[in-house]
This record gives structure tokens, sequence and C-alpha cells, in this order.
């Protein structure tokens, strides 16, 4: 009998990891008792994919408030502090924002608008057309903003942000301005020192700003990427990929992430002579249509990954050959020409009219983005996943 199902995705319930664990065989036995448990077989080229939040609590890769300040105040000194393009965001940001504003002086932020970097809205764009605003022209203050808008929350977490981020600097002892633009380069109107907190468009919002004549100019990816007094650290990231740990405190993205894929695949080669991939993932890459937000809050999908994962899918639109080129054909025949067709297809189909709508997106982001939609950010409890057959095509 042919097989009937694909594709198998399975959340693996783990226990609880805790700083100083061995990462490596936790998630090693939870693939094999699950395997033994549930009356499945482990083969070569299923996929094992681990949360990056476990790989960081198990390295004890943490920050408190006062070492990101003592990092921000060295970089910057106590000065009047450009905060560019922060996302809106209690989990992701508002930690990190308490150990900036506790190492400056004063704190500038430059909001973009209708919404963050990620898609959470201040304000929505019906808003702005109503009122003749051009968010790609005008800069707002506070006042204005608010005159023009008035007081509005996060439709999903019901914060002002605005007034949340306001109090969270005021707090640490610093004082705040806050202005709306989506030029980076308002910002040296009121600062020449600038720390950059956009995540994926870092890169362009620092060439703007030091274009336009900015002295010192750090993102977030440049805080705490080494150790400061014994704290966590990311020497790629700094404090993008970081989540709130305590109210005062933040986990960091994990660091040496290649070692970790590489030796749970070596030890799950070892138990049972099988080669899987491994990959860990944080933020899916996907975006939600009702509220908008695009999840991937982290710098990347997947931090890490074995070989196996490298690059990007090569298929066909069975649907297009159905409706084109076997269009005359039914049942057996149509399947049989269909799978003649998968075996004997080019090595490289980009461009080709049969692999239209495929999207060849890497599969590292395509697995990592499986993962989390699987596992969740809840209390799912299942921060390992397995996937069996996603390499298989029709014809196997």
């Amino acid at each position: 009998m042919d097989r009937a199902v694909g594709t198998i995705v399975r959340g693996l319930r783990a226990p609880i990891f805790n700083q100083g664990d061995d990462v490596v065989k936790i998630v090693t036995d939870t693939v094999l008792n699950a395997a033994k448990s549930e009356g499945y077989t482990i083969d070569d080229k299923d996929i094992v994919a681990i949360t990056e939040s476990v790989v960081a609590r198990t390295q004890g890769n943490y920050a408190n408030i006062d070492q990101i300040a003592k990092d921000v105040r060295l970089k910057f000194g106590h000065t009047t502090l450009g905060v560019v393009f922060p996302i809106l965001s209690r989990n992701r940001f508002a930690v990190c924002l308490k150990g900036i504003a506790k190492g400056v002086k004063k704190v500038v932020f430059l909001l973009s608008y209708p919404a963050d970097e990620v898609g959470n809205h201040l304000i929505d764009l019906d808003s702005l057309d109503q009122k003749g605003i051009n968010p790609y022209s005008d800069t707002l203050t506070e006042k204005q903003f608010r005159e023009y808008f008035g007081y509005t929350k996060h439709r999903f977490t019901g914060i002002d942000y605005i007034e949340y981020y306001r109090t969270l600097v005021e707090e640490q002892g610093a004082e705040c301005e806050i202005l709306f633009s989506n030029n980076p380069a308002v910002i040296l109107q009121y600062t020449k020192n600038v720390l950059v907190c956009d995540i994926h468009t870092r890169n362009r919002t620092k060439r703007l700003i030091n274009n336009a004549g900015g002295e010192i100019i750090y993102g977030l990816d440049d805080i705490l990427t080494q150790s400061v007094d014994k704290s966590g650290y990311n020497e790629m990231y700094g404090l993008l990929g970081s989540n709130k740990a305590t109210e005062t405190s933040v986990k960091l993205f994990p660091r040496d992430c290649k070692t970790v894929v590489t030796a749970i695949q070596d030890q799950i080669k070892e138990k049972t002579g099988k080669i899987v991939e491994v990959l860990i993932y944080g933020d899916g890459a996907f975006k939600d249509p009702v509220g908008k937000i695009w999840e991937l809050a982290d710098p990347v999908v997947s931090p890490a990954y074995t070989s196996g994962l490298e690059g990007t899918p090569n298929e066909i639109k069975l649907k297009y050959l159905a409706d084109n080129d076997f269009h005359n054909l039914h049942g057996d025949e149509l399947s049989n020409a269909i799978t003649g067709y998968i075996k004997s297809k080019k090595s490289d189909l980009i461009g080709s009219a049969v692999s239209q709508g495929t999207t060849p997106r890497r599969l590292s982001d395509l697995v990592g983005s499986l993962s989390d939609l699987t596992s969740g950010s809840g209390d799912k409890g299942t921060p390992i996943v397995y996937i069996q057959r996603y390499f298989n095509d029709y014809t196997k």
C-alpha cells in the first residue's frame, strides 16, 4: 500500500532546562525516549529542532540592567543618547531600555510610525490619512502626536507604549524626550550619540546616521558583545534576540550554537546509526494577518544548523502540472506522469513556470518557522520539535 502520510511534526515534551544542564544529553535522551514511547523510528534526514531559549538557559547567558548600563556608559559616556527605532515590546525591549536609561543622562527616542519594524502599531494608517500626516516626511513631537492621535493602546497588550517607555526611562533617573519620524537622521538635531535599535534594517539605519553626521553610533548588536562584570554576552548579536528573564535581567541569544547542533547530531548517530539534521530556532518568519505583527524579532530564525539544512528547496508545483502539462490525464496515469516528471526535474528550477508559487525560502527559515509554530511561546512544554519526512516528495 502507498504511504498515506507525508511530513510528520511532533512537539516533544522535555524537562525544564536550567543553567549548567547538559543540553546535548537532554535533547538526545528526549528524542530517543519519545521515539520509543510513541513507537516510531529515527531515520536519516529526520530533523531535530531546539528552541534557542533552552540553549541560552543552559549556558547561563543572562545580563542584568546594571551590566547593560555599564556597557552603554563605556561606549557613550554619561550623555544624551538618541535611541532610534526600538520595537514596542515588554518582552523584547523594556528591560534593555531600563539598562540603557540607567547608563545615560537623557534618552531621546525616535519612534517609527505608524508601526515599529515588526508591525506593532502605535496608530493605524487610516488615522494618518484622516489627519493628513505623511509618515515618510513628517516628524512629530510627543505633544503633536498626542494632539493628532490621543492616547492609544496596543490592541493585544493594552499598553500605551509611549507612556510606558517614558516611565521606564524616568524611573532610572534619566530625562526623556520622544519624537516620531521614519527618517533616522532626524535624531542628529538632538544628539550626535546614537543607539540604533532596529533589527533587520539596522545596518542601513547606522549608515544613514553616519552619513548625516553622527559621531558615536552603535546598535543593540554592539552592546554586550563581550562579558561585562561576568554578564552573559553574544559576540555576533549583542542584545539583539534577548528576552525578558526578570524585571531587571534579560536572557541573551545563545552562543556557540554550531557546536551544540553538531554534538547532538553526533550523539544521535552514535546511539542509532542514523544521521539526523539539527537546528536551533528562535522566532519564526511569518506575519499575523489580523494584528499585522511580523513574528521575527530575533536577528535570524536560526543561529545554527547542520549542513543538510543549507540551501533552498527545489520543488515543482503539482497543481501546475495537473492543470497544464498533464491536464488530459487522470488517476494512475496522471500520478505516474507527475512522478516521472519529479524524478527527472532540473537541479535548479529558479525562473521555471513549473516552480511558480513554491517560494524558495531558505530551508533553515522554513524549518525554523515550522518549529516555532509547533512549539509555540506559551505553556505547551515542547521546546524540542521532531520532524520526519520533510525532504520526501510525491515520489517517495
